[in-house]
């Protein structure tokens, strides 16, 4: 199965009509937040292909544009604090980033935790009736000491690290950090589980 990931920047070649022909035959879009709603609407209307998203610290709680307003983007599936199936893909969860400031989707690194433990139940019972607790764990801010930074707003989260270290899925996609310069780390292998940041955009496969 081919996902394309987004966050945190809009791509002007995804953006656009060429969209068609540089991503076609996705399967699944995932949106790791800090994108505009319209945006995500767009990727995935275009490709015809489901999207399933958290939102970033940076996302709005209502944005406004000239299609009207907007609590998400229309069409998508949010997945915080979710466990679900999509042809087989089991994918799980949770937005925002830690807190540094007033404003939306910032959580302390207890709430979070709390957030974590939320998704066991899902977990388990996907072991149950497929083999396997989790395929895509899908997040905004990176799990701590991978990919992450030292500043608070950039600190990786505990309990994410954990997840990936005890359910293991086959890969854990986040946004949030920011990659300026060539040769950054976008990808890391932490025990069965790829972790892989998704800035602006990647596209990998998965066998289900």
């Amino acid at each position: 199965m081919r996902i394309l990931s987004l966050s945190d920047t809009i791509v002007s070649l995804i953006y656009s009509p060429l969209i068609r022909s540089r991503h076609e035959g996705v399967d699944i879009i995932i949106g790791c937040g800090d994108l505009p709603y319209y945006y995500l609407e767009y990727v995935f209307t275009s490709l015809d292909a489901p999207l399933y998203y958290v939102r970033g610290n940076h996302d709005k709680v209502l944005e406004h544009s000239s299609a009207g307003q907007r609590v998400g983007p229309h069409g998508g599936i949010d997945l915080h604090c979710r466990t679900c199936s999509y042809k087989g893909l089991l994918l799980a969860g949770i937005e925002g980033s830690l807190r540094y400031r007033p404003g939306p989707y910032q959580y302390t690194q207890a709430e979070m935790w709390w957030y974590v433990l939320g998704l066991i139940p899902g977990l388990l019972r996907n072991r149950l009736a497929y083999g396997r607790y989790l395929d895509v764990f899908i997040t905004h801010a990176p799990p701590a000491g991978v990919h992450d930074a030292d500043d608070l707003p950039h600190r990786g989260i505990k309990a994410f690290r954990w997840l990936v270290n005890v359910f293991q899925p086959s890969l854990h996609i986040h946004g949030h950090i920011h990659i300026y310069f060539p040769g950054a780390e976008m990808e890391t292998r932490v025990g069965a589980t790829r972790v892989i940041n998704s800035y602006a955009w990647r596209e990998v496969t998965i066998d289900v």
